[in-house]
């Protein structure tokens, strides 16, 4: 069995960025920069005020408080101000430009107003609540490198670059293969020995997570021929197949040789994890291919820690792998001594520490510890339990 950082290095290893397109800045959340985001103006724009107040010139201010200047002309956003007129002051507004021979603002509430004339107690220093022209950001700086994945706050610096729209990486084509004679669609007849098939949907919407657009396959039989068949449909016009179940050893696991057959060509198909050993990692011509193993527990690990950094890398993310979030565990648990463990758990806080409760049922088909977790608990193989307190890192789904 190949180790976990191993195999992760091994289907990462040589991942083509996919093609670039334009998209308006209203469809860019969640999508990868393709090319560096560059401030084709300074950010701000002009000098302008940051308070209402009254815009003068400090550095030709005589004598000592108390000052009295008079008031001439005003300046309100989206109007270019007359310039300030000697040894007067301007009324201005937030966002209004600085006239030119001002250098300062005093806001209202430090200012008596009597008639056409202020009156203020304070010498202001140059500059005071004024925001500078590229105070944020010079002309040509890179304001988002490539590989940034957009965010909100991105989005709106970029929308204060002025920017109507942005190049990224077209979103990955993911299609999703269920197998199995036992399964049925979800509200379908089960008859006796029938189960629903509960994979699909939570691994679609870890995908639609990692930017991708997704296909759900019809369920495929556990028939040779007929499931090749539905392998090189699947395959075509997808960037990333996803199988789900067949792909360990026993008599009915058919999935590996119909891949060959389809023109799959496997990498590695064992990882010293838990769940998840019995993975499928290869590629064909036409797109790379992940075998998960059938449990839902199994299937949503291995797709969020390798499934995940994949639809990723595929964008040129440049941050393709979570920030796990350090936790102490709540209670001592046992651990394998020769599989790294994805333990599902809860994160909980105790004063300025973060716990993790993990479930007791870790079973691989345990749905109801998928649906109370907030993600994975990171248990190293090692000899002896890990006692409570014992740091281990978390990954919450939300950021797989």
């Amino acid at each position: 069995m190949l180790s976990f950082d191993d195999a992760r290095l091994r289907l990462l290893s040589g991942v083509p960025r996919l093609s670039p397109e334009r998209v308006p800045l209203s469809d860019a959340a969640g999508r990868v920069l393709a090319e560096d985001l560059v401030a084709r103006d300074p950010l701000p724009r002009f000098d302008h005020s940051a308070m209402d107040g009254y815009a003068l010139s400090a550095a030709t201010l005589d004598g000592e408080p108390p000052f009295a200047l008079p008031v001439a002309g005003e300046s309100s956003a989206g109007r270019p101000p007359s310039p300030l007129a000697k040894g007067s002051a301007c009324r201005i507004f937030t966002g209004a430009p600085l006239p030119e021979g001002a250098d300062a603002v005093v806001m209202q509430e430090a200012v008596r107003r009597e008639g056409d004339t202020i009156c203020f107690d304070a010498r202001p220093a140059a500059g005071q609540h004024v925001r500078r022209a590229g105070e944020d950001m010079a002309r040509g700086a890179t304001a988002l490198a490539q590989g940034s994945r957009l965010s909100a706050g991105g989005i709106a610096l970029a929308a204060m670059l002025g920017r109507a729209d942005l190049v990224v990486a077209r979103r990955p084509r993911v299609t999703i293969l269920c197998t199995g004679d036992e399964l049925r669609r979800p509200g379908d007849d089960l008859g006796p020995a029938a189960i629903p098939e509960s994979n699909s949907a939570p691994l679609a919407a870890l995908a639609f997570q990692a930017g991708a657009i997704v296909r759900v396959a019809p369920i495929a039989r556990d028939e040779p021929d007929e499931l090749t068949r539905a392998i090189e449909s699947a395959l075509d016009g997808t960037d990333v197949l996803v199988t789900v179940g067949g792909v360990s050893v026993g008599d009915h696991d058919v999935v590996r040789p119909a891949l060959a057959r389809a023109g799959v060509t496997l990498d590695f198909w064992k990882v010293a994890i838990k769940p998840g050993k019995p993975l499928a990692v290869g590629a064909s011509s036409r797109a790379r291919v992940l075998g998960l193993p059938g449990n839902p527990a199994s299937a949503l690990v291995t797709f969020a820690v390798f499934g995940m950094p994949l639809l990723h890398m595929l964008q040129g993310d440049a941050s393709p792998h979570p920030v796990p979030v350090p936790a102490q565990l709540a209670a001592a648990r046992r651990r394998s001594p020769d599989r790294l463990e994805f333990a599902r758990g809860a994160l909980l806080r105790d004063g300025h520490r973060l716990l993790v409760r993990l479930h007791d049922n870790q079973s691989s088909g345990a749905a109801t510890s998928l649906a109370s977790s907030d993600g994975l608990a990171l248990l190293q193989a090692g000899p002896g339990p890990l006692e409570a307190g014992a740091q281990v890192d978390f990954v919450r789904w939300i950021d797989a």
